[in-house]
């Protein structure tokens, strides 16, 4: 059985998810939550708006936290984030220990939690997390389908 608040994040994620795509940003959202369940950060998807390459939702969402909490050690916090995270973000999760991840669709092409690699768990690395998947994946899943399906419509890449 999924835990209530691992939805009720997981919602907060996806209405930023939904928001990107608002704006025409690739559908991800992610929240951090600390210890006491409070919003430190958040982030979407910002990579055309801001013509960055790093502008992941990940990587928004772990400097908002960092500078909320004035440290880039995100010790007991837990980062919930609609799509499984890329080599890139599971990078940055790694470096700023979080202790867990909470996922809810898996990424078949880029995915570097348990589709492709097992970053956040592989033993070799200093830091690891603890992983929950396939919360609201369905609907995480179907708001990216629907995002790309609407751009093929209208001839974008």
């Amino acid at each position: 059985m999924d835990n209530p608040k691992d939805l009720i994040y997981m919602g907060l994620a996806l209405d930023l998810a939904r928001r990107a795509a608002d704006e025409g940003e690739v559908p991800v959202g992610a929240v951090i939550v600390d210890q006491d369940g409070k919003v430190i950060g958040t982030g979407s998807n910002r990579r055309e708006a801001d013509q960055d390459p790093i502008a992941h939702a990940e990587i928004m969402a772990i400097s908002q936290a960092a500078h909320h909490t004035g440290f880039w050690r995100l010790e007991e916090t837990t980062l919930y984030v609609t799509l499984e995270p890329c080599p890139m973000c599971s990078g940055a999760i790694i470096n700023s220990r979080i202790p867990r991840v909470v996922y809810g669709a898996a990424d078949k092409k880029a995915g570097a939690v348990n589709s492709l690699f097992n970053l956040l768990t592989d033993s070799r690395l200093n830091h690891r997390c603890e992983v929950t998947s396939g919360i609201k994946a369905d609907e995480s899943a179907q708001l990216l389908s629907d995002f790309f399906k609407q751009l093929r419509k209208q001839g974008k890449k």
